[in-house]
Formats: structure tokens, C-alpha cells, sequence
């Protein structure tokens, strides 16, 4: 288990965990699952080639978790008007508080 696709898993669920923890944005956490979903399929194929089901079970459920994931932060369109929503208030925040900034200094 040294080829190409575990190289895939182990640096594609890297950048995929960076990517949520650097906390960008949701669309950036957004693609960051979708990431994680490639980076299962590969450890599913590895798992399934090698006959290690322990990797390709827990990924298979792995997957289904971060499509809920991509679903949430992608495609569900109520979650879209909140991610809006959140994304005008969050301006209207650092606006405010270079405002504030400007006024103190």
C-alpha cells in the first residue's frame, strides 16, 4: 500500500483538513469536503485492491459523512441564503470595526 493512490489519501486529506481548519469560508470548507470525498474514493479503491476492508469501510462511511458535509456548505439552498446571509453580516463586521479602528487611532 505505497502507490499512487495512498499518496493521493494521505496528501489530499492534508490539504482537505487544512483547508476547513484554516477557516476561510464556508464555500473554502465547502470544497474542502468535496476534496475529502476524492481522497475517500481513493482510499475505497486502495482498500478494495489490497483487501484491507477496515480502510474501505471506514471510508465508504467517511464519504457519505463529508457529501452530508459538501451537501451543507455546497449545494442545500437553504443553507446558501444563510451563507449569504452570514457573509454580509461578516462584512458589515470589518467594516465596523475599521470604523472603530480609524476613530481610536
Amino acid at each position: 500500500m505505497d502507490g499512487p493512490l495512498e499518496w493521493f489519501g494521505a496528501i489530499g486529506a492534508i490539504v482537505a483538513a487544512a483547508m476547513i481548519a484554516a477557516d476561510l469560508g464556508r464555500r473554502w470548507t465547502g470544497w474542502g469536503f468535496v476534496l475529502f470525498m476524492a481522497v475517500s474514493i481513493a482510499w475505497i479503491v486502495s482498500g478494495l485492491t489490497n483487501q484491507t476492508m477496515p480502510i474501505a469501510v471506514q471510508n465508504a462511511l467517511l464519504l457519505a459523512v463529508n457529501a452530508w458535509g459538501a451537501w451543507q456548505y455546497l449545494l442545500s439552498p437553504t443553507k446558501k441564503r444563510e451563507i449569504e446571509k452570514a457573509e454580509e453580516i461578516a462584512e458589515e463586521a470589518k467594516e465596523n470595526m475599521k470604523a472603530e479602528d480609524r476613530a481610536i487611532g
